[in-house]
């Protein structure tokens, strides 16, 4: 027998209900669900590394996480449009940063939760 199952069927009326209350609404749920897809290319963790501390530009961004300009413009596109990072144009240079210090909390609490014992 799977240890990953009750070995007795009960349903706690009581707790289903208070767990019911807590439950997001079906948008918010999938708006996380992508956000956290969004999150699990490699290549847009370590974007988001990158700016984690200052804002770079694409340039930047690409020969620290060595990979085409090209290749980090289209990432940038996809993180810009979960509004994981944001832009900021100065002249002909474009420079990225997170969207706010949630996103920079998001990535230091997944990081926090890997490394625990």
């Amino acid at each position: 027998m799977s240890n990953d199952i009750c070995q007795l069927y009960y349903v706690d009326k009581e707790r289903v209900a208070r767990a019911r209350t807590r439950m997001h609404d079906d948008r918010t749920v999938v708006e996380l669900a992508e956000t956290f897809k969004v999150l699990a290319e490699p290549t847009r963790v370590r974007i988001l590394q990158a700016i984690s501390d200052e804002e770079l530009c694409v340039c930047d961004i690409a020969a620290v996480v060595n990979a085409t300009q090209s290749a980090i413009s289209h990432q940038l596109r996809i993180l810009r449009s979960a509004r994981l990072v944001k832009s900021r144009k100065n002249g002909k240079m474009v420079y990225y940063s997170l969207d706010d210090d949630h996103v920079r909390n998001l990535f230091e609490e997944g990081i926090r939760h890997l490394k625990e014992d």
